[in-house]
């Protein structure tokens, strides 16, 4: 299968540039891509997955890299966001000592966003850094986690305070694996392809609007490679031009600032990272709105995509909002005490904000209590 065609999207660095690689089948293609397009010599590897994508895609993925000639080696840790913690670092640490990887060698993260994002961080810190390629199988970890080298783990305090920038060697998206993902997970991703609709592309919002449904596989699946694309082109482009957010980069944050505290404070179980961001989205619409940034019908074309999506667009049940307003001063893109957010200005257009007032702050989140 090496002479598979993908649509291939560059990730322009000035040091490090990587190829976004999107094809049916490239899951099993994953030895002569790392061999020949990704330039890994080395023959030490070692996958990184949890069990239930292990079991679905693990034995491919190996029968591919061993085929290739890699010596391969797997860490299989537990699924979900709450075992993102230093404590699953160690172990894959520990499985690259027990393999002797070298600083040649690579880890290769099969999985979603919390896979990819813990892969990343123990190959940036291994041997003071080896390569890590990323292989999402989750939507959300196809347009946004295994892309741009943001890597880490969480603290438990605050989401994604531990980490690194560490870029990948290379990304390989295999849409097929999707049909397999549940129903919820899905629509967690379409939340961050919202996102690049209305901080970059109004194209891609417009053709999501145009679509009868989008909260199944089945109506989803012929918008999917179109999708994908546009979403990679989108967080391609914002991290060629600031790799390590010093800037623009701060864009892609949009609708996680309200996001990450929901998340921390619901302990990271009862609400996924996509619907967090579909709710922190509805939250940053509102606040927009009420600082006259942005047309209402703008927010209401925002909400009436997010709940096409089957989404939610309140806050969980519980919350209280000194506790939101609290958890936000622990967000790490906090500045000089200032919260900042991202905040539209029209479809396909944000500015960042450092100054919301928290009695505006606190309204929009009242009203969005269920």
């Amino acid at each position: 299968m090496a002479d598979l065609v993908a649509d291939l999207i560059p990730v322009a660095l000035p040091q490090n540039p990587y190829e976004i690689a999107i094809a049916a089948g490239l899951l099993d293609d994953l030895g002569p891509q790392l061999r020949d397009r990704a330039g890994l010599k080395n023959r030490r590897l070692l996958v990184v997955s949890n069990p239930l994508i292990f079991k679905h895609y693990g034995d491919r993925a190996i029968a591919s890299l061993t085929a290739a000639g890699y010596d391969v080696a797997r860490c299989i840790l537990p699924a979900g966001e709450r075992y993102k913690t230093p404590r699953s670092i160690q172990k894959i640490h520990d499985a690259a000592l027990d393999h002797r990887l070298e600083r040649g060698s690579a880890i290769v993260a099969i999985g979603g966003g919390v896979i990819g994002d813990m892969a990343g961080f123990a190959a940036a810190t291994w041997l003071r850094g080896i390569g890590v390629v990323q292989v999402p199988t989750s939507l959300l970890a196809m347009v946004d986690a295994a892309i741009g080298g943001k890597t880490g783990v969480n603290h438990p305090r605050g989401k994604n305070l531990i980490g690194a920038f560490h870029q990948p060697k290379r990304v390989l998206i295999d849409p097929t694996v999707l049909k397999t993902l549940p129903v919820r997970e899905l629509r967690a991703g379409m939340a961050e392809v919202i996102k690049y609709g209305v901080i970059w592309d109004a194209a891609l919002f417009e053709q999501l609007e145009a679509a009868p449904r989008l909260d199944r596989y089945g109506d989803i699946a012929p918008l999917l490679q179109d999708i994908l694309r546009c979403s990679c082109q989108a967080k391609a482009e914002v991290v060629a031009q600031d790799e390590k957010e010093a800037g623009l980069r701060a864009i892609l944050n949009y609708g996680h600032t309200i996001a990450h505290a929901v998340e921390s404070l619901t302990g990271y179980r009862s609400v996924n990272h996509g619907e967090a961001v579909a709710i922190g989205m509805v939250a940053a619409g509102a606040i927009a709105t009420a600082l006259n940034l942005w047309e209402p019908s703008c927010e209401a074309r925002q909400r009436a995509l997010i709940e096409k999506t089957a989404l939610p667009v309140a806050l969980p049940p519980g919350l209280a909002i000194a506790d939101i307003l609290d958890s936000l001063q622990l967000d790490k893109k906090v500045k000089d005490g200032q919260v900042q957010f991202i905040l539209p200005t029209a479809i396909g257009q944000v500015e960042i904000r450092d100054r919301v007032p928290t009695d505006v702050l606190r309204q929009i989140l009242t009203a969005m209590q269920p």
